[in-house]
């Protein structure tokens, strides 16, 4: 299995998300310098549902033209899911448009034990990514 740096900083808060989002799906996008540096952004999920999360489309555009502006790329997008594992659904391979990006799902399914893991989905293939969480002090 493939490793995939990421500050832990980014993990704490997506579960923070999730948490704060639930019953509800939460979804964002990490952005990357290229250089071991990540930000995350919260996007409203316009469902406001459990079981499935679509981004604000203007909230998504507002983020990518920060990105670029920025000269940063989007390393990846998360979302919860808040009653079964950190796996991608059918509807989540599905929707995958961003094949050189990296999907992270935390699952709340154990609400005191959040999971969250790593994938690639390439053409509706999911391929598990170690996600491998770097310490820089920031958390």
């Amino acid at each position: 299995m493939e490793n995939v740096n990421l500050q832990a900083r980014i993990t704490k808060r997506i579960i923070d998300h999730a948490n704060k989002e639930t019953p509800n799906e939460c979804c964002g996008i990490i952005g990357t310098s290229g250089d071991g540096e990540f930000e995350l952004y919260e996007v409203t999920n316009i469902e406001q549902s459990p079981f499935r999360y679509n981004m604000d489309p203007k909230e998504f555009y507002d983020i990518y033209q920060l990105l670029e502006k920025k000269n940063w790329d989007i390393w990846g997008f998360y979302h919860s899911h808040t009653h079964t594992e950190a796996y991608p659904s059918q509807t989540d391979r599905n929707l995958a448009a961003w094949s050189d990006s990296y999907y992270l799902i935390v699952s709340l399914e154990d609400q005191d034990k959040p999971v969250v893991r790593c994938f690639s989905i390439l053409d509706g293939d999911v391929t598990e990514k170690r996600l491998n969480l770097i310490d820089e002090g920031n958390d």
